[in-house]
């Protein structure tokens, strides 16, 4: 399609310079916004050994962070819907960098806990917002596969702030790894500015009032669809998350036995995640979400049953297909929400990121029980059931594409397909 050609609507198309200009940029947020968060994890027992304090406190180092990320979220969703998003994903972006930096930085843990919190609440103004402003200035028949780039930013971004970090920590010092991310984050933030045109669609709402915003909420809350969608975000990361915590676990211990820097390499699976969720993007611009969906939901099913054959060939090809299923899961639904939102995309989508990290938070601990009092098969078993609700829910939005479908066909001959 010629750089030139637009939409009738004014709306970015696909194949267009500003359709990649807009991806590229997009790109660059997931990669920020998901490095910056996850850059710790690896780092924890660093901070145990050089602070002084145990396993678990060592851990705030990221929940605070994801904590403080679900709470902005909501907040920074609403927000959006009066204010340039552009902007407030850069400052998002630019000040989540600097926390960070500062983290490296300070010689007190309690000092790098406070700028980890910080980074959490800055980094709240890019997810829900950056689904708002695809959802609004994307051509809707390349939405799947914008949504899906963005998704597979935040990929890489998960497993070069994991992995990188732990290299570089190795190599020099973990304030060393921290600071090189956060400087490099600034430069993703700088050539997302530029990249990025301004919005063109949103509905400028100055001023919404308190009441209003939870009139908004309450009303996408009582939609027959939209749930279905924020339990699926939910169930869909508790899952992952849960698998994910507990296989370093897995892999430590006999018959394996594996060094934690090996188990580090896992994070490499998200290779797999960044291709198969632009995949899932481009198939659900073709074929609708709910069949990408349900194929997501499926393949995440197939890892976890895998992982239960007792060789590492076995646990290592069973998280890679978690890892492809949830990445496609995840876009699929994530750019759903957009579609179905109306005029209150900025609302639906922070109510769709709050109950995708509170399924981070809630599920991943709960998990711990399972590995505690069944060990592996416990947490199989328990994955697997959150993945049949999961699956019970794609179901019934395919149900209602279909109703939706069947009732548009005397008003258009040719009905959009979901």
């Amino acid at each position: 399609m010629s750089p030139s050609k637009s939409s009738p609507s004014g709306w970015a198309v696909p194949g267009s310079r500003t359709y990649w200009r807009i991806n590229i940029a997009l790109f660059l947020a997931g990669f920020s916004t998901f490095s910056l968060l996850y850059c710790v994890q690896p780092l924890m027992p660093m901070f145990a050994q050089q602070f002084h304090v145990g396993p678990a406190q060592s851990s705030l180092a990221l929940s605070l962070s994801t904590g403080c990320l679900a709470l902005a979220i909501l907040c920074a969703g609403a927000l959006s819907e009066g204010r340039d998003r552009r902007r407030m994903m850069f400052v998002s972006m630019a000040l989540a960098a600097v926390c960070n930096l500062a983290a490296a930085l300070v010689p007190s843990w309690h000092g790098l806990l406070v700028a980890r919190a910080l980074a959490g609440l800055s980094l709240g103004g890019v997810p829900a917002v950056a689904m708002a402003y695809l959802a609004e200035e994307i051509d809707p028949r390349g939405l799947g596969l914008s949504i899906g780039l963005y998704v597979g930013g935040t990929a890489f971004g998960g497993m070069a702030g994991r992995v990188g970090t732990s290299f570089m920590a190795d190599a020099w010092s973990w304030h060393v790894a921290m600071a090189s991310l956060s400087v490099l984050d600034l430069a993703a933030a700088a050539g997302f500015a530029l990249l990025l045109p301004a919005s063109r669609h949103a509905i400028k709402r100055q001023g919404l009032p308190l009441a209003q915003h939870l009139r908004i909420w309450k009303g996408q809350l009582a939609d027959p669809h939209l749930p279905l969608l924020f339990a699926t975000g939910f169930l869909c990361m508790g899952v992952f998350v849960t698998v994910y915590n507990y296989a370093g676990f897995r892999l430590m211990a006999p018959p394996f036995g594996l060094s934690a820097s090996q188990i580090g390499l896992i994070f490499c699976a998200y290779v797999f995640g960044m291709a198969s969720s632009s995949m899932a993007g481009g198939l659900a611009d073709r074929l609708g979400q709910a069949p990408v969906l349900v194929a997501g939901v499926l393949t995440t099913a197939a890892g976890v049953l895998l992982s239960l054959w007792p060789t590492l060939v076995g646990a290592i090809g069973g998280i890679v297909l978690l890892t492809i299923g949830f990445f496609m899961a995840h876009s699929v639904a994530s750019g759903w929400v957009g579609r179905m939102a109306g005029a209150h995309k900025g609302h639906a989508a922070s109510l769709y990121l709050l109950a995708y990290y509170l399924g981070s938070s809630v599920l991943g601990s709960v998990g711990g029980w399972f590995w505690e009092h069944g060990g592996w098969a416990g947490i199989c078993a328990f994955a697997l059931v959150g993945l049949a609700i999961m699956l019970a829910c794609a179901l019934l939005l395919r149900s209602g594409a279909r109703q939706a479908a069947m009732s548009a066909l005397p008003d258009t001959a040719s009905p959009s397909r979901a």
